[in-house]
């Protein structure tokens, strides 16, 4: 900062090849990683040439034999490649003995350059500049209080942007900021021990929060049970879901928030917590409920990309309305344009109806050495094209109702293109002659609905199964659809599939469901051109969609929870 220096974010879920990309793009000379990731680094040095310099965050000595040390090691490894690793702490010893004049940034220098994980294609570099950022820490001043007492837990990646903007917002409120031991798994005893002031999330970790409360309270046998029950039932009463803007509605109750709701949120660590904000992907309106009769606080909804320096929209205090993103951040405006294609116009009624456009000081100018991108994202006068399709209500509150194009934001917030994994699972499966890939806002992973070839099938079912099956033998077809064997062996093939052709684990299928015919025209899940109509398809197969995400389903209890 004190040399207008900028950092630029690097994804370690992304796998090499997107770390290799993204070092040559951006032109890095240096990289600052945990140690694990420095051999991965030195195995790709060799197709970056610009790399010269790996910062390590943790302890490279820790007083070993001379020559035996992570220094050594790894430096012997490295310098066959021109490569110096040091430490975080060498660095800031060289930086105390400096004497380096003060060059501060001005407001249109770069703060970021911040990669988006990429859908189609390569990532892109998202610019964010001094100017943005602050606008962005204005935005979330406004939209929770926070100051010098005040406390934070760090543990979502540090490259998103959604977590750069939290921490960015605390530093300049002097608030402190604990730093997880680094397994979200047991992230309630970082909280237990630290007792945020408020509480920034994501709907997965939301999910599990739920899930593990839900089991230990109103699922739980007996009296424990019966009351809990009572006690969320009334509160949801109070908090009068099915009409949240009526007079009146609140998520406070006098007896049941001191009696019931403290003990979990002590169990929990969140005794202190005065917010709680869910981002990032879209929360369950039912759990959003359910989480506000449990905590009793101000626990609102926002919405923002990296474009946006992750601020955007956020509900407002006394907002109780669920599936909503809610009102427009201060330093943004926003418009909705016509999509004519999907029939969503904003002369539409009884609410307008159209993309979601957003201009202000938080947006980004646009995407580093990429002007095509720039060109397809951004209009002449500066409004950024968000792809998300909007409706806002008679309160002024957004709500997302699709995307313009068919790309979709599963649970932990990555973007993921459909129709891309589909064609490649086509491509390398002969035994399916099509493919419906869906994946829930809410769900952390894709599930596959797919159309059988019937002779190449059979083939491929006699192969598992050791039996003879021929094409014209429709009862045995649909016999081996079922076989679990078959399901097993499917699997695999996708497997192997998304690892040959690099896909990232969020965008391999978790389940899959073969039918001998599920779209076709006659049942409108196809146009008069075979394009599969995706809306319906989910529609026609929500209850098999949902049979598959209960069976991969494996929500790890929250450790403390169980003990309510």
């Amino acid at each position: 900062m004190s040399q207008s220096l900028f950092s630029v974010s690097i994804y370690d879920t992304l796998g090499p090849d997107t770390t290799e990309f993204i070092i040559n793009h951006a032109e890095l000379p240096t990289v600052v990683a945990s140690v694990n990731h420095i051999p991965t680094l030195i195995k790709i040095k060799p197709r970056c040439p610009k790399l010269k310099l790996i910062i390590s965050l943790d302890p490279l000595d820790d007083g070993e034999m001379p020559g035996y040390s992570k220094a050594a090691l790894l430096n012997g490894m490295a310098a066959q490649y021109g490569l110096q690793i040091i430490s975080l702490k060498d660095v800031e010893a060289r930086g105390a003995a400096s004497s380096l004049p003060l060059f501060p940034p001005r407001a249109e220098d770069y703060c970021t350059i911040n990669y988006t994980s990429g859908t189609t294609g390569s990532p892109k570099g998202v610019l964010l500049t001094h100017e943005n950022a602050v606008s962005a820490v204005c935005n979330s001043f406004t939209a929770a209080i926070q100051h010098s007492d005040s406390t934070m837990i760090s543990y979502l990646p540090l490259a998103h942007i959604y977590e750069r903007v939290g921490e960015q917002t605390a530093m300049a409120a002097g608030a402190k900021i604990g730093f997880f031991h680094g397994n979200v798994l047991e992230i309630v005893e970082d909280l237990q021990m630290l007792r945020p002031t408020g509480f920034t999330s994501v709907p997965r970790l939301y999910n599990r929060f739920g899930a593990s409360i839900k089991a230990a309270t109103i699922e739980a046998p007996r009296i424990r049970g019966m009351l809990s029950r009572h006690v969320v039932a009334t509160k949801l009463e109070n908090l009068k879901v099915e009409t949240p803007d009526a007079p009146g509605a609140t998520v406070k109750h006098a007896l049941w928030d001191r009696v019931w709701g403290a003990k979990v949120r002590k169990a929990l660590g969140l005794q202190r917590s005065l917010f709680m904000v869910s981002g990032s992907a879209p929360l369950d309106p039912t759990l959003h409920s359910f989480l506000r009769t449990v905590f009793a606080q101000h626990f609102f909804q926002g919405y923002g990309l990296t474009e946006t320096y992750a601020v955007s929209m956020f509900q407002l205090l006394g907002d109780l309305s669920t599936g909503n993103c809610g009102a427009i951040a201060p330093s943004i405006e926003a418009c909705l344009a016509d999509v004519p294609d999907m029939e969503y116009l904003s002369t539409d009624k009884p609410f307008p109806r159209g993309e979601l456009l957003l201009r202000g000081y938080s947006v980004s100018p646009g995407y580093y050495k990429n002007d095509e991108e720039t060109k397809k994202a951004y209009t002449k006068d500066g409004w950024f094209h968000t792809g998300d399709i909007c409706t806002i209500d008679s309160m002024g509150r957004f709500k997302i109702i699709d995307r313009k194009k068919n790309v979709l934001k599963l649970a932990h917030g990555e973007y993921v293109s459909p129709e891309r994994i589909e064609n490649v699972y086509l491509a390398n499966c002969p035994w399916m002659s099509a493919a419906y890939v869906h994946g829930d806002s809410h769900q952390p992973c894709l599930v596959l609905i797919g159309a059988i070839m019937p002779e190449l099938f059979c083939v491929f079912a006699n192969k598992v199964l050791g039996t003879n099956i021929v094409e014209s033998d429709m009862p045995a077809i649909e016999s081996a659809l079922q076989n679990p064997k078959i399901k097993a062996e499917m699997m695999k093939e996708f497997d192997k599939v998304g690892k040959v052709n690099k896909f990232n684990s969020f965008e391999r299928v978790k389940g899959a469901i073969l039918m001998y015919e599920p779209f076709t025209i006659e049942n409108d899940l196809l146009t008069p051109t075979l394009k599969l109509k995706r809306p319906q398809t989910a529609k026609v197969y929500r209850k098999e969609i949902d049979a598959m995400y209960a069976e991969i389903s494996s929500v790890t209890p929250v450790a403390g929870i169980a003990k309510l």
